[in-house]
């Protein structure tokens, strides 16, 4: 089977389409032939070799945690799954013509797999961020680089919760973050000032790592009250880094759930193959995303 894999810890240029053996399904794991992946900057910070506790990498390594596609293996003590049901969850080495999943739940109605493949860490993440920054119902949250995955995910999963979401981005989608019921306004000189005019700040996301800590805990007035994904340097400021994914199962049934009551809906930016998974990690490393991004096998 065809697989991304890399050889060295580096830059996109260390990516490589190889030949490689197919994997098979463990006790507890299903097999799936892989219709899209996720391109997430976990991906590209772990071949950077960025020290993430979460993810311990031995090299030479494939790529990806995210994958869409149709079961074909079912591993030893696996129940109401079968070969042929279409299913998106997170693995191993996903950025492959097969890949084995750890979770996976069947994809709703009307979803494509390139959609589906978009869904599976984002929806963990932006669940775990949420109750950890402990916001509740009739407060404001803020999130810093809101149009990525995560941040689509945070602001309507937030506002389904009855919280009020000031979400900042880029120019060019202010109308996106606005539709996904945000406030928003533009980073750059004088944002801060801007975020107060919208409204007094409860707690703060920084999605982007584009060194607005300081500011964060600033508006908010406690780090305590700031988390970060982005910034490994986050708790010199005493702002906590949630780098260790939850559950998840729980997650995938959380985000079946959203979707089925069309509550969340993330759209996929740009789409590429397996051999242009270097331009994938690319764009993704360059930010300015509007939902996701995803190869296509």
């Amino acid at each position: 089977m065809k697989k991304v894999s890399f050889a060295e810890f580096g830059g996109p240029d260390v990516l490589h389409l190889i030949d490689a053996e197919e994997p098979h399904a463990g006790p507890g794991r299903i097999r799936i032939a892989v219709r899209a992946a996720g391109v997430n900057p976990v991906d590209w910070r772990i071949r950077e070799g960025q020290v993430l506790g979460a993810h311990p990498t031995e090299l030479p390594s494939g790529v990806g945690l995210d994958a869409s596609g149709v079961v074909d293996e079912v591993g030893e003590g696996v129940e109401g799954i079968e070969a042929g049901d279409r299913v998106f969850g997170e693995g191993a080495s996903t950025y492959a013509e097969f890949a084995v999943l750890s979770a996976w739940a069947r994809m709703p109605e009307g979803l494509t797999f390139e959609e589906a493949a978009g869904y599976p860490s984002v929806v963990e993440t932006a669940l775990r961020i949420i109750r950890e920054v402990g916001v509740r119902p009739g407060q404001t949250l803020l999130v810093s680089g809101a149009s990525g995955g995560v941040g689509s995910a945070v602001l309507q999963i937030a506002r389904d919760r009855g919280v009020t979401v000031i979400g900042t981005a880029g120019a060019s989608n202010q109308d996106y973050l606005r539709s996904l019921g945000a406030l928003a306004t533009t980073y750059g000189e004088g944002w801060v000032e801007r975020v107060r005019q919208l409204g007094h700040v409860d707690a703060a996301l920084d999605l982007a790592g584009t060194d607005v800590l300081r500011e964060l805990v600033e508006l908010t007035g406690d780090p305590q009250k700031v988390i970060s994904i982005a910034d490994l340097a986050a708790p010199e400021l005493g702002v906590r880094f949630s780098g260790v994914a939850g559950s998840v199962p729980e997650a995938l049934a959380e985000a079946v759930g959203l979707i089925s009551r069309g509550k969340l809906r993330i759209p996929v930016e740009k789409s590429y193959t397996l051999a242009q998974a270097a331009a994938a990690h690319v764009d993704s490393r360059a930010g300015h995303t509007r939902g996701r991004r995803v190869l296509v096998v």
